[in-house]
């Protein structure tokens, strides 16, 4: 046998070591997030003993109107002694977690979180802390999340777990929204859970299964408002950083997003972005309504939508957490794996859109053809993805606010990169856009520029087919706007005028051209009202009669305000370049205006 020395032996260990060692090292909690930035589109699992429901209790559908599945405990009211008998439908010789990280992998997914425990205070794994675990009620010796870390690891996905701390209906302490009316946990009492259960099983969590990439909890208001202490949190906070420090914590905890240990945060359910946020954030999804697996769901999304949700999200700086709720089989439904499929077939050919990108800093509501993402590339200039939702009839796509010239207009289908041709008129861009669309669902036109990409964050917008729409979100200054009501059903998005009011549009006219100009407004007052428009030394005024009401639907004595198309006349621009539309409001006294938009399009010959 041949020997070594000992410090041969040394130096080979510290070797074969060093990668666990500088994986294990602590990063400044800005970097943290890195991963979760770049990786942007992650697989929700939620999956437990409410799975072998399916919806249904003793023949009777779940009783709350969300149809939320894993709820049924709670909503139908059922005894834990029965509720766990659903454990023993459990089919271990068909479950094989692998096949979730596949389906995950196939569909351009970069990380994994999985419910370890829900709000039924049962565990995944075989706890050894608390009292139910899956594995204990339905007979088994497998380990379902060590075989997904596993399979995370194989794959290279990030794994995450779900934890609920807050609600948990198995511990005679924890806490259940019908303590509310019964009161009987007292704050003593609360905390003997938390000691006995929560930090035992979150230590469990963190220390039994490799790399944890994120804990996802779900108390989705302040801690304040709940039974949850600050302490608490902090000691949960303590723990993590202690045995896992790069471990990603979401905002549900309790805490706000500002705090340091709070890496993203997490939206409502199916809450998608509205604005761009410059912390990490996420939206989790569902493909369909239900999160755990509902055997009479009925609500499944279409791709389309799937897809805008996380192209939307992605303008804004977000992710997009989409949810799978396998059966007790381990099955995944027919209707989510298609969506996955083809979101991760579209990810194949346009991820570079997707993946470590972001948005750029124009209204989310910039172009009505859709969204635009944005990569700074390694060589230092900017990639800019038009989201082409809808392809434009007339062949033109429009692009506003980007002043600086592009040196290369593409498809990113296209591998030879065959230019566009495109024209730039000071912020406003047209690219020739070819026939048909390159994509089914969403197709994505490149923009290169070599020495960064300028903005223009003011100039009104080219609508599809051309014309300005001017409106309340897009004068110039708009957050000192007035009173802003949005789209309640039957009204159109509209600001409430109710005094002598001025707004300001900032403009690009690339020619000598002459204008028309309507606008559309409400006025349910019986007073005499009036407007000013001015731009290019041109003014004109006109008067806002009464608009009246409209049937919103007949013979239901259901009506609303009636908002009208009113003329204003033409206005001729003389000079290309930047010009400023103003428009003075002046309700009739102790009255409103309600303001909807001005319309602004080339005069026909």
């Amino acid at each position: 046998m041949k020997k070594y020395s000992p410090i041969i032996i040394f130096v080979q260990v510290c070797l074969l070591l060093m990668p666990v060692l500088l994986k294990s090292q602590p990063i400044a909690p800005s970097e943290r997030p890195q991963w979760f930035t770049d990786a942007r589109f992650g697989m929700f699992i939620h999956w437990g003993v409410y799975s072998a429901a399916e919806g249904i209790w003793k023949g009777e559908p779940h009783r709350h109107f969300n149809n939320y599945a894993e709820w049924i405990m709670y909503r139908n009211s059922i005894p834990m002694e029965e509720y766990i008998q659903l454990a023993q439908r459990f089919d271990w010789d068909e479950i094989n977690p692998e096949k979730w990280v596949l389906a995950a992998k196939k569909a351009g997914m970069k990380y994994i979180t999985i419910t370890a425990k829900h709000h039924d205070g049962i565990a995944l794994w075989d706890s050894k802390v608390g009292g139910h675990t899956l594995p204990k009620l339905s007979g088994t010796t497998r380990d379902v999340l060590a075989e997904l870390a596993k399979a995370c690891q194989k794959h290279d996905i990030k794994l995450g777990f779900y934890y609920s701390h807050w609600v948990d209906w198995e511990h005679p302490f924890g806490w259940s929204h019908n303590q509310e009316l019964a009161g009987k946990v007292t704050p003593e009492q609360y905390n003997q859970y938390w000691q006995d259960k929560v930090i035992p099983q979150l230590r469990e969590l963190l220390s039994n299964y490799g790399e944890v990439a994120m804990l996802w909890f779900d108390m989705w208001i302040p801690h304040e408002q709940t039974v949850v202490e600050r302490q608490q949190i902090d000691q949960v906070l303590a723990l993590i950083r202690e045995l896992q420090p790069n471990c990603l914590i979401n905002s549900r905890l309790g805490i706000p997003v500002s705090n340091e240990n709070i890496d993203f945060e997490t939206l409502g359910d199916n809450q998608l972005g509205s604005n761009y946020k410059k912390h990490p954030w996420q939206t989790p999804g569902t493909i369909a309504h239900s999160w755990g697996y509902n055997a009479l769901e009925n609500q499944w999304k279409s791709t389309t939508q799937l897809l805008h949700a996380l192209i939307g999200n992605v303008s804004l700086n977000g992710n997009f957490m989409l949810n799978v709720g396998p059966r007790a089989d381990g099955s995944i439904p027919y209707e989510s794996v298609s969506r996955l499929e083809d979101i991760g077939q579209w990810l194949a050919i346009n991820g570079e859109s997707i993946y470590g990108s972001g948005g750029v800093d124009l209204a989310p509501t910039q172009h009505d053809w859709g969204k635009i993402t944005y990569k700074k590339q390694k060589n230092g200039t900017d990639n800019v993805y038009l989201q082409v939702y809808n392809w434009p009839l007339d062949k033109v796509l429009r692009i506003s606010g980007v002043t600086s010239q592009p040196t290369g207009v593409y498809l990113l289908n296209d591998k030879l990169k065959t230019s566009l041709t495109y024209t730039q008129q000071g912020p406003y861009l047209h690219v020739q856009a070819p026939r048909v669309a390159p994509d089914r669902f969403v197709s994505v036109v490149v923009l290169e520029f070599e020495t960064g990409m300028q903005l223009d964050k003011e100039v009104v917008a080219e609508a599809s087919f051309g014309g300005y729409s001017l409106r309340g979100n897009n004068i110039i200054d708009h957050l000192d706007a007035p009173n802003k009501v949005r789209f309640d059903g039957t009204r159109p998005e509209h600001l409430v005028i109710t005094g002598p009011t001025t707004l300001r549009w900032k403009i690009y006219v690339d020619q000598h051209m002459v204008y028309n100009f309507d606008m559309s407004y409400s006025n349910q007052g019986k007073g005499e009202a009036s407007i000013t428009l001015q731009a290019s030394d041109t003014e004109l005024t006109n008067e806002l009669p009464h608009t009246g009401k409209i049937v919103v639907e007949p013979n239901q004595d259901y009506y609303t305000d009636e908002f009208r198309e009113k003329p204003l006349g033409k206005i001729t621009f003389t000079e290309a370049g930047y010009h400023e539309v103003t428009l003075l409001i002046a309700p009739a006294d102790g009255e409103a205006i309600l303001f909807n938009r001005l319309w602004m399009e080339k005069a026909k010959d």
